[in-house]
């Protein structure tokens, strides 16, 4: 039983997320949070811990971001839109128990201080920004050290406020380039 409540944007990504692991849920209805969703989100955020699963498409990071903003210390859990994608349509209840689980396993929480381990450069050394297979390398670094898709700019800020280590990443780097080779 995960201890925290998880934050999914509808019915079915809670379905998906029962069939995966044992959890309670509170389902956001979308972007259209009312008041009684956010009172629920807020007890739950005070009482257990909350983790934030939001589908991995423009509507679901728009909820995280806002959700993220009202409850900064929430866990965050990406499934990649790679795994989170069936018959052309794109959400956590189209992501396998597999997927869901190993996201769950990735949970990171933001510091309180933004570290600075990573800069730009960092990116564009590992082809990360800047290049025509960019975008690629992020989606599948992040799939890996659990911080989701993002540009550039996020994706760097999400390696410094999740706690990405120095070492995590460039061990994860080196399989990443080995397996682009």
């Amino acid at each position: 039983m995960i201890k925290e409540v998880i934050v999914v944007e509808g019915k079915m990504d809670t379905l998906a997320v029962q069939r995966a692991v044992l959890a309670d849920t509170i389902e956001t209805g979308g972007f259209t949070l009312n008041s009684r969703t956010l009172n629920d989100i807020q007890a739950a955020y005070t009482k257990r811990g909350i983790i934030i699963l939001t589908d991995p498409d423009g509507a679901g990071e728009r909820i995280r971001r806002f959700l993220t903003e009202r409850f900064p210390n929430a866990g965050q859990a990406f499934v990649p839109k790679v795994d989170a994608t069936a018959n052309n349509d794109v959400g956590i209840e189209q992501a396998s128990v597999e997927a869901i689980r190993l996201a769950l396993a990735k949970v990171r929480h933001s510091t309180m201080e933004p570290g600075k381990e990573f800069t730009m450069a960092d990116l564009f050394r590992y082809n990360l920004n800047g290049c025509p297979e960019a975008a690629e390398n992020r989606a599948k670094l992040g799939a890996v050290l659990g911080i989701g898709y993002a540009n550039g700019k996020k994706f760097l800020q999400r390696m410094n406020n999740y706690n990405v280590s120095r070492e995590e990443f460039e061990e994860e780097v080196k399989k990443l380039i080995m397996n682009n080779e």
